[in-house]
């Protein structure tokens, strides 16, 4: 029983919506209006078209799932790094590990170690009684409260390559 990741193609698209819609049943319980809580088969089409959607597979089975969106294909026009978007696990799996593993990989395989971001980012609801915590148990800090249309929420940055950070700060003020 080995663990793989792979990048989603939209052959995977309904299996993934089905895994998203199950993982995030909380979510829709909780009444936060998470885009993929209530994602559509086009709208899992065009996240996978547009951005890079991670599988975790088990047995050839998905049973995670996680899209970073580059700073170019980001819905705020001020993004520099990656950001982590709808990111789910199946609940057979739920503590398990896999969700921890899959980020892990994101964060140091594909941001730190292939794209050489000094950084990644992330938002969630401030409402979320559970996520804010997670998130910062794995290193991420707050930087940002927005004000959006259908939630507040907090942006968090987790930096994952601190070397490259610190240059690029540095860079920054010589500007």
């Amino acid at each position: 029983m080995t663990e793989q990741y792979r990048i989603a193609t939209l052959a995977d698209a309904e299996v993934v919506l089905d895994l998203t819609h199950r993982a995030y049943e909380p979510i829709r319980e909780l009444g936060l209006p998470f885009p993929a809580a209530t994602a559509t088969l086009e709208m899992m089409k065009e996240n996978i078209n547009k951005h890079a959607t991670y599988v975790a597979e088990v047995d050839e089975n998905v049973i995670a799932t996680i899209t970073l969106i580059y700073p170019w294909g980001h819905w705020r026009e001020d993004a520099e790094y990656p950001y982590v978007w709808w990111f789910a696990v199946d609940p057979a799996y739920k503590k398990q590990g896999v969700g921890n593993r899959l980020l892990t990989y994101i964060e140091e395989t594909i941001v730190r170690d292939t794209l050489k971001a000094p950084e990644l980012t992330l938002a969630t609801s401030i409402h979320h009684p559970w996520l804010i915590p997670m998130y910062e148990r794995r290193g991420y800090e707050k930087v940002e409260l927005l004000e959006l249309e259908h939630d507040t929420v907090y942006v968090l940055r987790k930096v994952v390559n601190a070397a490259f950070y610190q240059e690029s700060n540095k860079e920054e003020s010589i500007k």
